[in-house]
């Protein structure tokens, strides 16, 4: 996956809007205003190219423990946020999945209200 296709799953995802609130090289992903996905665009320049994504608690524990490019958040709640390498043992599909998770997790939080009118957007 590079950062075009990455941001073009993202942004097929009902209500996804994009930002840079910490500086100009942090892209956030969110949903209803809340973070599901962030990247350093100056890593992926690099090729150290990684996401914090939302994970459950407990699903967050097991992928750590399975995969090697699977920490814990960095600079963010480290019980509640995964930090994923890209160029690490996790598949494209792995990363579509894990992507999927924290925009699942960050949706069903949000207000039954935002939910229904995300839920009728178009995309």
């Amino acid at each position: 996956m590079n950062i075009q296709q990455l941001y073009e799953f993202c942004q097929s995802k009902k209500g996804v809007t994009e930002h840079f609130p910490f500086d100009e090289d942090t892209l956030v992903f969110k949903v209803g205003g809340k973070m599901f996905c962030l990247t350093s665009l100056s890593e992926w320049e690099k090729g150290t190219s990684s996401l914090n994504l939302k994970c459950d608690p407990e699903r967050a524990l097991e992928l750590r423990a399975e995969y090697e490019a699977i920490e814990p958040g960095y600079h963010m709640s480290k019980v509640h946020w995964n930090t994923v390498r890209f160029h690490g043992d996790v598949s494209d599909k792995m990363m579509c999945e894990l992507i999927n998770h924290s925009y699942e997790l960050v949706f069903k939080s949000l207000t039954k209200k935002v939910q229904q009118e995300i839920q009728e957007l178009e995309n």
